[in-house]
C-alpha cells in the first residue's frame, strides 16, 4: 500500500455517543446542583444555576449535532480529516487540540469547513481492527511531526 493513500476509516459506536450524551446530562445536573448549594446569596445562586443550564444546554446541543453530522472518520497519513455526512458526503476537517489516543479508546475532535464541531469517542483494538491499528501509526506520525527541537 502507497504511504500517500495509507487511512484509517472509523465509525462511532452508537453506545459510546449514548454514554457520552448521558455523562454530559448528568453533568450539567450535577453542576445545578452544586450551584443551588453553595453558601452564596440567593441571587448569585439563582444567576449560577442559570449559566450552568444555558452553558450545558448549547454544549449539549453542540455535541449532538455533531454527532449527527459524522458516521464516519477518514485519517489520513498527513493528518488531514474527511467527515462522512448522512448524506454519504466526505467533507473536509481539522484535527482539533484537546484530541487523545491511546492503546484502546480515543477522543477525537475535529470542525468541519462549515463550522459545526464533531467530537467523538471511539474504541477498537490493534490485534483485531486494521483500521485502529492504522489510526495508532498515524496517531504515532502526527505527534512526532508536531514536537519541536
Amino acid at each position: 500500500m502507497s504511504s500517500s493513500t495509507y487511512s484509517s476509516c472509523l465509525r462511532p459506536d452508537p453506545w459510546l455517543r449514548l454514554l457520552v450524551d448521558v455523562s454530559a446530562q448528568l453533568l450539567i445536573i450535577a453542576g445545578i446542583a452544586v450551584s443551588l448549594t453553595m453558601s452564596l446569596d440567593a441571587l448569585l445562586r439563582l444567576l449560577l444555576t442559570l449559566a450552568c443550564i444555558v452553558l450545558g444546554r448549547f454544549e449539549l446541543r453542540r455535541l449532538r449535532r455533531g454527532q449527527q453530522a459524522c458516521t464516519a472518520i477518514r485519517i489520513m497519513h498527513d493528518g488531514s480529516v474527511r467527515i462522512r455526512d448522512g448524506n454519504e458526503t466526505w467533507l473536509a476537517a481539522a484535527l482539533e487540540s484537546g484530541s487523545i489516543v491511546t492503546n484502546s479508546l480515543a477522543w477525537l475532535r475535529f470542525q468541519r469547513a462549515d463550522g459545526v464541531m464533531i467530537m467523538e469517542l471511539l474504541r477498537g483494538d490493534a490485534r483485531y481492527c486494521r483500521d485502529w491499528r492504522r489510526l495508532q501509526v498515524i496517531w504515532r506520525h502526527i505527534g512526532a511531526g508536531s514536537r519541536s527541537c
